[in-house]
């Protein structure tokens, strides 16, 4: 990336959050093209501002527009913003790489580790694009799409191996009503953005069930020390589940209403089966195979993760919740 003022940016995936980070970039009077698969939301959000299907009622930028072409969605971007559900990331990354101009920095907005293969997204881009010659980032914290496009004051970290990079990534993201900071730790900022779509499962069980605030409070402290844990066997600096991508995210993701992950644990807690959950969602909960991937990954490094072994039960297994809780309640003490 050059130093002069980015002025062309794509964003692979339609989503909410796509959606959320091209209306920001717009807002700020740069060019933004979102990389659509459906012609009629492409339409919608070019002509009539709106994202229909995940964002209903919020009006967008105007300095945006939508294309389902990739080969002209990405034509000349100085950055491509990946905002794929991360299941799907390798086959949409496959299919537009061919189109992705050599110089353009690729910015991961995807929360996720790979199920089967067990890789972080920078991992997934490394895999297609090998060698990763490319410029590399990874967008992660507390942030809800709707509150982002409804410019609510929001705070989130970049994940950067070149600090440099980082920096001026950071100020070209930034705005009065949406503040990024920068870190190295790109391990450490991916994985905690994946692992707390897992608690908030976790978390969504422990309100649906009516445990109350004590539950909830220790469930999250203790989900923090898992992700903290199976960061630091990864390699990851513990100091960065402390800030946005760990406590901050995860909070958040736990408490939130518009939390899908935390509602998918409600619904269980309610007698819902996963088919019926699944079958009802407009967008994808990450933590439902996340949790199986974090928990093949623990036991493959020796982690212990009793939290999500839990949850991973409860959602392959169909384990009653309330015999999990109390399995989790008798385990051996230990210091803290």
């Amino acid at each position: 990336m050059s130093g002069k003022e980015i002025l062309r940016i794509a964003v692979a995936g339609g989503g909410s959050w796509g959606t959320a980070l091209a209306h920001l970039m717009a807002e700020k009077g740069l060019e933004v093209t979102v990389l659509a698969r459906d012609p009629a939301q492409a339409e919608a959000i070019s002509l009539r501002r709106e994202n229909p299907r995940y964002l209903p009622g919020l009006r967008l930028a105007s300095g945006m527009r939508a294309d389902t072409n990739a080969e002209t969605a990405l034509a000349g971007a100085e950055i491509c913003l990946l905002a794929v559900p991360c299941q799907f990331l390798r086959h949409a990354l496959a299919d537009i790489a061919r189109f992705i101009p050599e110089q353009t920095v690729l910015v991961c907005a995807s929360k996720g580790i790979e199920i089967g293969t067990l890789k972080r997204m920078s991992e997934v881009v490394s895999d297609i694009l090998s060698p990763l010659s490319r410029s590399y980032a990874i967008l992660s914290g507390p942030s809800f799409a709707r509150e982002v496009v409804e410019g609510k004051p929001t705070a989130v970290v970049l994940g950067c191996a070149d600090a440099a990079l980082g920096e001026r990534l950071r100020a070209i993201f930034s705005s009065d009503r949406f503040r990024v900071y920068s870190s190295t730790d790109v391990i450490g900022v991916e994985l905690g953005g994946a692992m707390k779509n897992v608690m908030a499962i976790s978390a969504g069980l422990c309100d649906g069930l009516g445990l109350g605030h004590n539950a909830r409070a220790a469930l999250i402290t203790r989900g923090l020390a898992e992700m903290s844990r199976l960061g630091l066997a990864l390699g990851a600096r513990p100091v960065t589940f402390m800030g946005l991508s760990g406590m901050g995210d995860l909070v958040l993701t736990c408490t939130g209403d518009l939390s899908r992950n935390r509602q998918v644990g409600m619904r269980l807690a309610a007698g819902e089966s996963m088919q019926q959950i699944t079958a009802g969602m407009q967008m994808v909960a990450e933590g439902i195979t996340t949790t199986e991937a974090a928990r093949v990954l623990g036991e493959k490094l020796g982690v212990d993760l009793p939290i999500v072994d839990a949850i991973c039960r409860l959602l392959t297994h169909g384990t009653a919740p309330r015999t999990l809780v109390r399995e989790l309640m008798v385990r051996a003490l230990r210091e803290e």
